[in-house]
């Protein structure tokens, strides 16, 4: 087994493994609930990790997890404004957090 990714949250660890899961990369979270020993432990052993199952799926689950963060890191997508409210919404949302109105 070989660590491929950490994260300080539990659901950015998640995100990952159902993304190398869905390629049929097998994972396994190390460290999934030992967030209530930081302070005792040093935070950052704290912090959950992703490995791989077999080695062999290492570098491609290296190469999928740097496509991702370099595509989320990319985003330029603008904002949008409601049509209905005129409130500006981030671009990753799809729908109007104010009034519900549905993205052009």
């Amino acid at each position: 087994m070989i660590r491929v990714f950490t994260a300080q949250r539990m659901p950015n660890v998640s995100v990952v493994r159902a993304m190398l899961e869905s390629q049929q990369i097998p994972c396994l979270v190390k460290n999934e609930h030992l967030g209530s020993a930081m302070g005792e432990l040093p935070m950052l052993e704290c912090w959950p990790e992703l490995w791989v199952m077999h080695d062999y799926d290492a570098a491609r689950a290296k190469t999928l997890i740097q496509e991702y963060q370099n595509s989320d890191l990319n985003d330029d997508e603008p904002a949008w404004t409601c049509a209905n409210c005129m409130e500006l919404v981030d671009a990753v949302f799809a729908r109007c957090w104010n009034c519900q109105e549905d993205k052009p």
